[in-house]
């Protein structure tokens, strides 16, 4: 490459290593959506060269950030910029920024599975609290070693291909030209930067944001494909700052949706004991009972106490997770609080007051208490549980014996479910627990004492999701010998789904369904139920199974009503779904972009946007009610009776 053009003009070369980053980015596009091919089904070779075409422009406007002090530094129009320290700086700092930036969305090639979304700025937030990063890094790296070999040959290549263009000093006729040639093409190269950065150079047009990418997309889901990792960081990055609308005035607002319960207090309050267990990813998919119909009919999941326990209990035909995170399970399942874009315990509204489950139920005398098996501290859970109202947290830090430590995440759940059965004999009643389970997880490793005992499958998730189910089974034979075991409401549920294995687990429906199992033993909760339901009901229909006589606030509904239609949401990103009536919504910027029957088309392949304006409106109302009432009451910090 000894031609002019290329080996000597400083601006060409420039180019030809922005270029070269474009490359880079687009390559890892094509690598997030092999990785992750089938989370994107029905994604054609046309429409993906549409969304390839599409991604460019977050491309560059993320490549003009990452690399604002490499090109400043490159268009100086001073001679210095030619010399070998000169260039070895710029090297540097151009291999730096921009392998980070290649990283970034390799992680995501990962990441994505877990939150089905692309990483954002609150990623970092989300692991503050974890002990052992530096062991789960390097875990991760080995365990998806596609993604990490992948990030590796990138690197290699933006190596390789930089060294083979440099720029070298002119021998100009002019000097008086040269410099004011090198002096007008900084402000035409900073406009460019600034039109880049902005997606646009339409003085009436918005710099471009996330939501942007469904423009290039059929279905809201494949827009993660369009965006970029840094694109998305940088546009989450101190900006969730809730907006308060204004769709309807009050009293629309409270007809359409009303989170201020008032019970009538005209029945006696019970005083069960309530224990609340929630399962880490246990998706809806791998229990057999919820799903008859797959594998023409031959599933049966891996799952057989919960099987059991289903016949025994109180479900429903739809439940729903209203995150994809652990740290969105909290607060939606204990106290009716759900995350919308940004996981409420870790936005800026996550001190505002709250009326928790345990909390209320302390009015009523309860003893409350919340056990993880986790090490103290680890995804914030101790410090959420206090806001809740929790009297006690139990975690590795109070359980005894340390050789049950799985030298990853926590105590096996086998072990750390009989403590919790100890500790639940000696509290006295009425008491309020909560379990969250730890040992279905990556490295979704056994105990090895039970090598080979669970059914393995398609996903290394369901052997472990075995052991777990195999933990309850033997926490139940435990308890149910207690004297309070009769006297107990029992609530069972997820926190987020994980790797799926069916194509109708994933998708904006499937990929957010759990279980929700009521259960106490001689009770009338029994049976399939045929509503919508989802983490945040289980706080107010728990109330209302106690004929819980006080006032408060729950973003959820009580499944024990029947006198209202049922419905559910929860976003990815800044996509909000409603489901309702059959259907989900998807909405973008406050803009419906999809509406799919999910009931009868389980893969949401026919979008039906424009096609059925009455179920549409029903539910862009509700949805709109339930963006507005969310953000004012966060924004006001009006999340208690007062």
């Amino acid at each position: 490459m000894k031609n002019w053009l290329i080996s000597r003009n400083v601006f060409v070369v420039l180019a030809y290593r922005i270029l070269l980053v474009m490359i880079l980015f687009s390559l890892c596009r094509i690598g997030f959506f092999l990785f992750n091919f089938k989370m994107f089904p029905g994604v054609s070779a046309l429409q993906f060269l549409t969304i390839l075409k599409g991604g460019l422009s977050f491309d560059i406007s993320a490549i003009v950030y990452i690399n604002i002090l490499f090109i400043l530094l490159s268009i100086i129009p001073f001679d210095i910029r030619y010399s070998k320290v000169y260039e070895t700086v710029l090297r540097y700092i151009f291999f730096i920024t921009n392998g980070i930036a290649v990283a970034m969305n390799g992680m995501d090639f990962v990441y994505y599975r877990f939150v089905d979304k692309r990483a954002t700025a609150d990623v970092f937030k989300t692991f503050e609290n974890e002990t052992n990063l530096g062991k789960l890094f390097f875990r991760f790296l080995f365990d998806y070693w596609p993604a990490t070999l992948f990030t590796l040959l990138l690197w290699f290549l933006m190596v390789y291909l930089y060294n083979r263009v440099t720029p070298e000093k002119p021998a100009p006729r002019s000097r008086i030209a040269y410099y004011a040639i090198n002096v007008l093409m900084m402000p035409l190269i900073i406009a460019f930067v600034v039109g880049a950065a902005r997606g646009g150079y339409k003085h009436s047009t918005r710099p471009i944001t996330i939501s942007n990418a469904a423009r290039y997309v059929k279905t809201p889901r494949d827009v993660a494909i369009v965006l970029n990792t840094p694109f998305s960081f940088f546009r989450t990055f101190d900006k969730k700052v809730l907006v308060r609308y204004k769709f309807f005035d009050d009293d629309k607002l409270i007809g359409l949706y009303n989170p201020h319960y008032k019970p009538s207090g005209a029945n006696q309050f019970t005083g069960d004991n309530v224990v609340i267990i929630i399962l880490e990813s246990f998706a809806r998919e791998y229990v057999g009972s919820f799903n008859h119909d797959l594998e023409n009919g031959k599933y049966e999941g891996y799952t057989p106490f919960i099987d059991s326990l289903i016949s025994v209990g109180l479900t429903f035909d739809v439940s729903l997770a209203n995150g994809k995170k652990s740290i969105d399970a909290m607060p939606s399942i204990l106290a009716s609080v759900p995350s919308l874009e940004t996981p409420y315990t870790i936005s800026h509204y996550a001190n505002n007051k709250i009326n928790g489950l345990p909390e209320l139920l302390k009015r009523k005398g309860y003893y409350t208490a919340f056990f993880h098996g986790a090490p103290n501290g680890s995804m914030g859970f101790d410090s959420f549980a206090n806001v809740a109202g929790f009297d006690d947290y139990f975690g590795l830090d109070q359980y005894p014996y340390k050789t049950d430590f799985d030298g990853m995440w926590g105590v096996w759940d086998e072990p750390f479910f009989q403590f919790f059965a100890e500790k639940m004999d000696g509290f006295r009643q009425p008491f309020m627990t909560s379990i969250f389970s730890v040992s279905s997880h990556h490295p979704f490793k056994v105990p090895e004492k039970y090598e080979g005992k669970f059914k393995k499958g398609p996903a290394p998730i369901v052997e472990v999701v075995g052991y777990t189910d195999f933990a309850l089974h033997e926490l139940f034979n435990t308890i149910e010998k207690s004297p309070w075991f009769k006297n107990t409401l029992f609530v069972i549920t997820a926190d987020h789904t994980n790797e799926s294995i069916h194509p109708e687990f994933q998708n904006n429906f499937g990929s957010y369904c759990v279980p929700v199992i009521f259960f106490k033993p001689g009770s009338n909760l029994k049976g399939i139920k045929k509503r919508i339901a989802q983490q945040i009901d289980i706080m107010p229909t728990i109330l209302s199974f106690l004929n819980f006589d006080g006032e408060y606030i729950a973003f959820g509904n009580n499944l024990l009503d029947d006198s209202y239609e049922s419905f559910a949401f929860n976003t990815s990103g800044n996509n909000y779904h409603l489901y309702m009536k059959d259907h989900i919504l998807e909405m973008i910027d406050n803009k419906p972009v999809g509406l799919f029957n999910y009931k009868n088309d389980r893969f949401l392949e026919k979008n039906l946007l424009g096609t059925e304006p009455d179920i549409e409106t029903q539910l862009e109302e509700k949805l709109k009610a339930v963006i507005q009432t969310y953000n004012s009451r966060l924004i006001d910090n009006n999340m208690i009776v007062k």
